[in-house]
């Protein structure tokens, strides 16, 4: 794969209307999500959990792509075609989670980097056997309540680890989605989120320059300028999405070719709403505002189906209306006459 199809391949991830399922999560994360619903979890359901999500009809109109973990690249849906070919036969391409958690910071207290670069070189190329065309790590950034992290010791360890992954990544011909988060955790201000926002990707454009990681090839995957979910003040959709947009233009280089946005724990309708008001702003943006979305995707089907087979159907449809949703949101045109069209 060139550095031509490298970029191809990340413009399609957000195509038009399209954005990214990010149904990665680990057995532990799953595992209390199914357990909030009395779930068992188990290889099998998780099975045909993804199942459900995956054979939703015309799900390709809305998603472009969907991020797997190591499990779940390697089952098939029933009749044994591999998930990787369910998804590739819906224009749907297949991506994988790489990295292997974030673990305490040797040093300052209360700060985390994400591991998993020992063995990567090889396991990226096992996974493109597998069909992945694009792959994701995730680096966690908190924001402390005293003020003093993160620290530049946390910025540049999980910014320098994000560039060695990118790297290798497109050594293999992968994409790579490179998602520094800002934790909602805490009782932080707007004003403070956008500030460890912007210096957060500073610090991790810099290390993808020093690694000579081609932008063009490459997604970004950012939290959105938020207030913290213990903040007394709260802030309105319209000023969260001029915040973010403002962030994007101070550190975003126009060479990359898309941004999408991490739910990170947001109510799902309000994570659309966010994504709507940044697309309905004025002005220019150098690169299309998408959305790759595991909860805000996920809770509504999940709720639905519970584990209960005959509830499939209803829970297909309850995920294809928040996919559907989040496309409009693409282009600003999200309404709360779509919301309700779910009734």
């Amino acid at each position: 794969m060139s550095a031509t199809t490298l970029k191809e391949t990340a413009l399609a991830l957000v195509a038009p209307g399209k954005g990214i399922l990010a149904a990665d999560e680990s057995h532990a994360t799953i595992g209390r999500r199914f357990e909030a619903l009395g779930i068992p979890n188990s290889e099998e359901q998780r099975r045909r959990y993804r199942q459900m999500l995956f054979t939703t009809k015309g799900i390709g109109e809305f998603i472009s792509g969907v991020i797997l973990f190591d499990e779940t690249i390697r089952q098939a849906a029933d009749g044994g075609r591999p998930f990787g070919d369910v998804l590739a036969g819906e224009g749907i391409i297949p991506g994988i989670k790489v990295d292997r958690g974030a673990k305490p910071l040797a040093g300052p207290p209360g700060e985390q980097v994400t591991e998993g670069l020992d063995g990567l070189r090889e396991r990226l190329a096992e996974y493109k056997t597998l069909g992945a065309r694009f792959a994701k790590w995730r680096a966690v950034i908190a924001i402390g309540e005293d003020g003093r992290t993160p620290t530049r010791l946390g910025l540049e360890a999980n910014a320098h680890a994000l560039a060695r992954y990118a790297a290798l990544c497109q050594e293999a011909e992968i994409v790579p989605i490179v998602e520094p988060e800002i934790l909602m955790d805490g009782g932080h201000s707007i004003e403070r989120c956008f500030e460890v926002t912007e210096a957060t990707l500073h610090t991790v454009f810099h290390a993808l320059w020093e690694h000579k990681v081609a932008l063009e090839g490459l997604l970004l995957k950012p939290n959105m300028v938020l207030p913290g979910t213990a903040s007394a003040r709260q802030a309105p959709v319209e000023a969260v999405a001029e915040a973010t947009v403002r962030c994007l233009l101070r550190t975003v280089p126009a060479a990359v070719p898309g941004v999408v946005f991490l739910s990170g724990g947001q109510a799902d309708e309000l994570a659309t709403a966010h994504l709507n008001a940044m697309n309905r702003l004025p002005g220019p943006r150098p690169w299309p505002l998408s959305f790759s979305y595991a909860r805000a995707l996920q809770a509504a089907p999940l709720r639905t189906w519970g584990g209960d087979p005959a509830r499939v159907g209803d829970a297909q449809r309850a995920f294809r209306h928040r996919a559907r949703c989040n496309s409009a949101a693409r282009s600003g045109a999200y309404t709360a006459e779509l919301e309700r069209s779910a009734a």
